[in-house]
């Protein structure tokens, strides 16, 4: 019986594929085409409609996080498994055959998912603020082993500014352990090492091209050892969440929606501002280069107005109301009542304040979890202040935009014949693909 890998790689392109030992030696069983992700082309719902093989408005994913509602909550990339409102891969796996098995290392998704193995980074909070390494796995007594033999997940190099091929390293590793431990029939794999050097300093920049060379050894050393240990054939599918292309422009929507009299912010002294999100008549969560922009109830009478200042704004290419958002499949209710698009040399910021002087302390530290959007300023550290800039401009690449161009497209490979789409595939074919390679290897 065969193993199917499939390895969720962000940023990459076919012209960085293409130039990978691992992968190129892979292909010639089964080949490489280009691959259309869609809007939003972000981590958590590319890889929901990965698993899925639908779109948000299925899925309920419509972003790296949420704002809950009738909480007034915003929960940035701490959401847990059951917040999939669709079928994934390994609980259809179990239906169709229960002996067969499945392994997900590091979708920050899986956590208590149904897959028989996981593996994903789950630090301690501490009440003094720190962090404590660790990682959630399935079984629960496996990261103890895990530590034992590769030490802790190495979280400060997983993301901020001392990111590199360490985090990637770590996990190619201990994915390698868990197969020769395990065996599982399906392995879903994610390594982020190409996001880092692409957002920082442009996708065909130097330290770019050197990240995909990194990878390529970290991915050769471990599909190696994958082969060695596997039982029968192995079966590799790869794919690039998204491209990472080049952006000079940068959007501050909670800024305008300030200026403009929407947002309301709570003044914590030397906490500095803090965003209102239950007091505010609209802000917005942005996340690369989608913004969901929500409206309280007593002011839907402005999403109008709203949608209007936003389709004068230079950098944001489509304003979403109602039914438009369909288009998109954003048409669900965890969605804002507004959905910004970029254009694809823009990106959103989700800074508020007017003044550096009173942006609140955490925007200067790598905060995921606190901040309402995503921060790739994260990326950068400030020798001046010893903390993280607050200069939206030094960010060169971003990605989520729809795909109008051939820069943004990633790249969709395997190593079985006959398993590729006859069309240009979109993230929801993977899950096709998938159950091919599973079905051709059982």
């Amino acid at each position: 019986m065969s193993s199917v890998v499939f390895l969720s790689l962000p940023g990459l392109r076919e012209k960085d594929a293409a130039g990978m030992k691992s992968l190129q030696s892979r292909a010639r069983g089964g080949g490489q085409v280009p691959l259309s992700p869609h809007f939003p082309a972000v981590t958590w719902p590319v890889q929901a409609n990965f698993i899925t093989g639908k779109l948000p408005n299925e899925h309920g994913v419509v972003a790296n996080g949420f704002f809950w509602r009738d909480r007034g909550v915003v929960e940035m990339w701490t959401a847990k498994n059951s917040v999939i409102q669709a079928s994934q891969i390994w609980d259809d796996l179990h239906e169709w055959n229960p002996p067969r098995r499945s392994a997900v290392w590091f979708p920050m998704l899986s956590k208590e998912s149904g897959a028989d193995y996981v593996c994903m980074p789950a630090p301690i909070h501490n009440p003094d603020g720190s962090e404590s390494l660790w990682c959630y796995t399935t079984p629960r007594e496996f990261y103890g082993e895990l530590l034992d033999r590769f030490g802790h997940f190495p979280l400060q190099h997983f993301w901020g500014p001392l990111a590199n091929i360490e985090s990637s390293k770590w996990i190619a590793q201990t994915a390698a352990f868990a197969f020769e431990k395990f065996h599982p029939d399906f392995f879903y794999l994610y390594l982020p090492h190409l996001d880092y050097a692409a957002q920082k300093t442009g996708p065909d920049s130097a330290a770019a091209a050197e990240a995909v060379e990194e990878l390529d050894g970290v991915l050769e050393a471990m599909m190696a050892q994958f082969e060695a240990a596997a039982d029968g054939e192995m079966i590799w599918i790869w794919a690039g969440e998204y491209a990472i292309t080049d952006v000079d422009h940068v959007v501050y929507p909670n800024r305008l929606l300030r200026e403009a009299g929407w947002l309301k912010v709570q003044d914590e002294g030397n906490g500095g501002e803090q965003l209102d999100v239950t007091g505010s008549p609209a802000w917005t969560l942005v996340d690369h280069q989608c913004g969901h922009v929500f409206v309280h109830p007593q002011a839907s009478d402005q999403i109008p107005r709203i949608a209007a200042m936003f389709s004068k704004c230079d950098g944001i290419a489509e304003v979403l109301t109602g039914e438009d958002r369909r288009r998109y499949g954003l048409d669900h209710a965890r969605s804002g009542e507004i959905v910004l698009v970029s254009a694809p040399n823009s990106w959103q910021a989700y800074y508020w304040w007017e003044d550096d002087a009173r942006a609140p302390a955490y925007a200067r530290t790598v905060d995921i979890h606190r901040k309402p959007g995503y921060d790739p300023v994260e990326l950068f550290f400030d020798p001046a202040t010893r903390s993280i800039p607050l200069e939206a401009t030094l960010v060169k690449g971003s990605h989520g935009a729809p795909v109008t161009r051939e820069c943004q497209k990633a790249v969709l490979g395997c190593s079985c014949d006959g398993l590729l789409p006859e069309t240009e595939p979109t993230d929801i074919d993977v899950r096709r693909v998938i159950e091919r390679a599973l079905q051709a290897g059982s």
